[in-house]
């Protein structure tokens, strides 16, 4: 019998679902039970795939290729529950699941309707969302209690919950109790109007986790409680933590939240477990040996959600390396422009991410080429390994004119090229080379002493690739093809062995990074950083296996 959670949010957006919901299957998890985490989103979009980063952050990219919500990124890092397709849901991607059914005549001529035809759509998604022998399924509502976009969800769960026995269903809701700094209060009414505005619709929530920047005292927990009809012992604190996000299970624990779950979904007989492994990362992460700063050049740099990925396992790293990683984010567009020599000196390691179109391609290119002729150790993901063969080619290679078609249709060195079967005529979402592929790593390479085996499999969300014309000139001239999509006769890993660390890959690692299992390339990377700081490699620090 699973039993199922739902999360929703009030007063305010940003509030931090994602990482308390994240937190939430930690604590179940360490009780022993098997968890599944979803997320439902009110926008329209099918997917947040066509999205800009500006808009909505990154694109988070699962084993099974579904492009979803960057929340999905911090329930794969926190938890062990299995992520995929069925784990994010738009209004878009639910509506158009019900207009295809109308289409086909399913509904037998009858009028289509938000209830009841919206409404089972979403539950039919929800029991999707939780893979047979899941114990408690955790599903996160996006937006804002309060919100029309969300309403079609919350009357979804508010029906699910009354079609299940009483025990097999709940709800909790997270609030803000803002602090103002003129009277020096904490203020427990948007609380309370958050929580009548669930009540109107009949929710009553379980459990409250109130956001706060101080404290609660007993007098405002009570305060809550008798005004939302919630149990005192039910109305949890979520103080803002100090140093990492990693903190939260730890303290949403101390505060009795997972007692709270398993007393209303009857699970009382779950052993609790301690969490001194996260314990232990948030001591690394408190008391580092030293420091190394990392230049990332991008062209979302102004919006950190858009490399929210990469910069949570350039993290890892620094935990597996023992430092603190501080971030230089640097504008590709100011690189193509500007005195690169200035904007990347002192930094200790270069990461050029991914990204799409020929905006700041130029910048990511020259940034490249400084890193390489100054011995910096040079990450390159996805777009980033196409301007780290790129840059090697132009200035290395004897190929001055080297370029990706994205960028120029009409070059003649079409170093970067159309995938086969790609276009850029038609659908843009869902359309790219997306999920895990695997990728033959060269015997003796970098990249197969950093991994310690042959055989890996990443995530990948591109159109374009190395054209193989070129590898033999590039490898000719010292360049190294190090992973290969042996399927497709594909160039995934770049290198160059004369340096502590030169390397690109056509998919994203960040995406399978954990803080308790850094990814080893981001580990390697942070730990040449690290040595190039002058800095002693990590001792005791050993490749992880990425998740197969």
């Amino acid at each position: 019998m699973t039993r199922f959670i739902f999360v929703t949010g009030g007063v305010v957006s940003s509030l931090g679902k994602g990482i308390t919901t994240a937190a939430i299957a930690v604590l179940l998890e360490k009780r022993g039970l098997k968890v599944s985490i979803q997320k439902l989103d009110p926008y329209i979009n099918v997917d947040p795939g066509t999205m800009s980063p500006f808009e909505h952050g990154e694109v988070y990219v699962t084993e099974d290729g579904a492009e979803t919500d960057l929340d999905l990124g911090h329930y794969e890092r926190f938890s062990q529950a299995p992520i995929g397709r069925h784990s994010n849901y738009t209004t878009g991607s639910i509506y158009s699941q019900v207009i295809r059914r109308e289409r086909r005549g399913d509904y037998l001529g009858k009028t289509v309707q938000v209830i009841p035809h919206i409404t089972d759509a979403i539950k039919d998604a929800i029991r999707s969302g939780a893979p047979a022998g899941t114990d408690v399924a955790v599903v996160e509502i996006g937006g804002t209690a309060g919100d029309i976009e969300s309403l079609p969800f919350l009357e979804a769960i508010r029906q699910f919950a009354l079609e299940v026995d009483p025990r097999e269903a709940m709800f909790v809701h997270l609030t803000l109790l803002p602090h103002l700094r003129a009277s020096g209060e904490m203020k427990t009414k948007p609380t309370q109007q958050s929580v009548g505005k669930l009540r109107e619709i009949g929710i009553q929530p379980h459990v409250l986790v109130c956001r706060c920047e101080h404290p609660m005292t007993d007098e405002m927990r009570r305060k809550i409680s008798l005004f939302c009809n919630v149990r005192v012992e039910d109305v949890i604190q979520e103080i803002d933590v100090e140093t990492t996000i990693y903190e939260v299970p730890i303290d949403l624990k101390a505060q009795g939240l997972d007692d709270a779950l398993v007393r209303h979904l009857g699970l009382e007989k779950t052993t609790a477990q301690d969490l001194s492994d996260w314990e232990a990362l948030c001591e690394r992460i408190r008391h580092p040996r030293g420091e190394v700063e990392i230049a990332v050049v991008g062209k979302y740099i102004e919006l950190h959600d858009a490399y929210k990925s990469i910069y949570e396992a350039l993290d890892h790293g620094g935990a597996a390396s023992g430092v603190a990683v501080r971030l230089r984010k640097v504008s590709a567009e100011e690189c193509a422009e500007g005195d690169v020599g200035r904007m990347l000196d002192g930094v200790h390691g270069i990461l050029v991410p991914g990204g799409f179109g020929e905006r700041g391609l130029e910048g990511k290119i020259r940034a490249l080429q400084w890193g390489r002729e100054n011995e910096v150790p040079c990450f390159g993901i996805c777009l980033g390994m196409q301007a780290m063969a790129i840059e090697y080619a132009r200035h290395a290679a004897g190929i001055p004119e080297a370029h990706t078609t994205e960028a120029r249709s009409d070059t003649p060195e079409p170093l970067i090229h159309l995938l086969e079967g790609q276009s850029e005529d038609g659908d843009k979402g869902g359309t790219m080379r997306l999920g895990a592929y695997p990728c033959r790593l060269l015997p003796g390479t970098r990249v197969a002493e950093i991994y310690g085996r042959d055989l890996v499999f990443e995530r990948h969300r591109h159109r374009w690739e190395f054209n193989d014309a070129y590898r033999e000139r590039l490898e000719a001239a010292g360049l190294t093809c190090s992973g290969l999509y042996e399927e497709g006769g594909l160039v995934e890993i770049v290198e160059l062995s004369d340096r502590p660390f030169h390397l690109g890959v056509q998919y994203h690692p960040e995406f399978k990074s954990k803080p308790l299992q850094p990814h080893p390339l981001f580990a390697a990377f942070v730990d040449a950083a690290a040595q190039r700081a002058g800095l002693a490699s990590a001792a005791g620090v050993s490749p992880q296996e990425t998740h197969s």
